[in-house]
């Protein structure tokens, strides 16, 4: 059984695919990572360690230590946040994952996974059906340290010969976890007002298409990428998405649901990057590649998160 580390673990992917990987792999067999004090989800079933990546000796001597295989590298500063601050996007980024995949090409470990974005795209990439292999000149420090990462594992796998594998997640939408700071946080907050409030202002305007993900698809898309055959991957980098919408269609899903429920816009100054982005995606190298196909549509997901939440929060709807 491979032997896996998370960084980030704390963050909003990183909780729930730390539950994910020890239901599959066995607990004592995935390592949560992260620089925080962990809430208590992640002491479950299996370890949980502090880790800085930016410390090279003590991310070093924790990877032989635990005897890890896969390193799944998910440590970063979201978009919004790191425009606040594009110093620390920089350190945390960029050069966390250099360290990774230094340690991971050092140590010869059998695979990396680090995390792209739909930032890695501009405002000069195709926004509709946006192909996996196209110009990619982001306008934001997020969106640029991902594209560093994206060109710096594939040229580890040239010249190293290490498997490094990625995906461009799109907007990922969860029932257990709160936004960390992100463009697409709209479509979290917007349930939560909805059972609280019945009303939510948006950040984003109408209109402002972007590609979305519901959390389940998000862990399934992620395994399913590290178990593939290296093999079949022509690519490195994906694609990934399950679909598009702006913000007043998921808002009139949500009124069939909460029919007292009212919608407004005030863009700020996410609606700037949100039109940088793709509108939508072009997953088909993924789907041919390893078979990726999601689950969740835009009904689907809203019924399943709206029923989660009203548990969580104890509001009936």
């Amino acid at each position: 059984m491979k032997r896996i580390l998370v960084t980030g673990s704390y963050g909003q992917i990183g909780t729930e695919l730390i539950g994910a990987l020890r239901k599959k792999y066995g607990g004592e067999n995935v390592v949560a990572t992260g620089r925080k004090k962990p809430p208590a989800i992640l002491k479950e079933d299996g370890p949980y360690l502090q880790l800085d990546v930016l410390d090279t000796n003590q991310l070093h001597a924790m990877l032989v230590d635990y005897d890890i295989d896969i390193v799944i590298h998910n440590a970063s500063l979201l978009s919004g946040t790191g425009e606040k601050n594009p110093q620390l996007a920089y350190r945390t980024n960029i050069e966390g994952a250099y360290n990774v995949l230094e340690a991971v090409r050092i140590l010869n470990l059998d695979q990396v996974m680090i995390p792209s974005s739909i930032a890695a795209f501009g405002p000069s990439t195709p926004r509709d059906n946006t192909p996996n292999d196209v110009i990619m000149r982001p306008t934001t420090a997020y969106g640029v340290s991902k594209v560093f990462i994206e060109l710096w594992g594939e040229y580890y796998v040239k010249r190293y010969g290490v498997d490094f594998r990625s995906l461009r997640y799109p907007g990922i939408i969860s029932a257990e976890t709160m936004p960390a700071g992100g463009t697409t946080d709209y479509a979290i907050e917007i349930f939560y007002e909805a059972l609280k409030n019945k009303k939510y202002t948006s950040f984003l305007d109408k209109g402002t298409y972007l590609p979305m993900m519901y959390m389940p698809d998000c862990l399934k898309c992620t395994i399913d990428l590290i178990e593939a055959d290296a093999s079949k991957l022509k690519h490195k980098s994906f694609n990934i998405t399950a679909m598009s919408f702006a913000p007043e269609e998921i808002a009139a899903e949500i009124k069939k649901h909460i029919p007292e429920f009212e919608m407004s816009y005030e863009p700020d100054f996410r609606q700037q990057i949100a039109e940088s982005w793709p509108a939508s995606l072009d997953d088909s190298v993924a789907r041919e590649e390893w078979g990726w196909k999601p689950d969740y549509d835009l009904a689907a997901m809203a019924k399943d998160m709206l029923e989660k939440l009203s548990k969580k929060l104890d509001i009936k709807y």
